[in-house]
């Protein structure tokens, strides 16, 4: 592996990482386990199954946000996969930047953004605060 591809592999797992932080707890925990190295065993049928979940989307208990994620997990395993993902995350960090925004949890927008931007659910702050 050249350093080229060793550096982007790390760009797109620390934009995977802050992506997968805007999950639910209980599902980050979920897919933490399932992307360990040695979750393989459950990873595949995993993926499979939240593929077909996403497919079958029209159904109430399905939905269509399971056919990212089964091929989130895929790719962990199928390199013609990965590359797909890699790709789609660079479509995602040019089209909505700021699902990769923020440390930590889901981000929010400041206080500062909220007083320039108008549009904004946070009230303004007064200049005497």
């Amino acid at each position: 592996m050249s350093s080229s591809d060793h550096i982007n592999r790390v760009h797109h797992e620390r934009r995977l990482r802050k992506l997968l932080r805007r999950l639910p707890e209980r599902i980050q925990g979920a897919i933490r386990w399932l992307r360990r190295r040695d979750s393989r065993w459950a990873r595949i049928p995993a993926g499979i199954l939240l593929i077909v979940g996403g497919c079958l989307s029209i159904l109430p208990f399905f939905g269509l946000w399971m056919l990212p994620l089964g091929l989130i997990l895929m790719a962990e395993d199928i390199p013609l996969l990965r590359r797909a993902r890699g790709r789609a995350l660079e479509w995602v960090a040019r089209r909505r930047p700021h699902w990769f925004a923020g440390a930590a949890g889901r981000p929010g927008p400041s206080r500062e953004a909220a007083g320039k931007s108008g549009d904004s659910p946070l009230p303004p702050t007064a200049a005497g605060d």
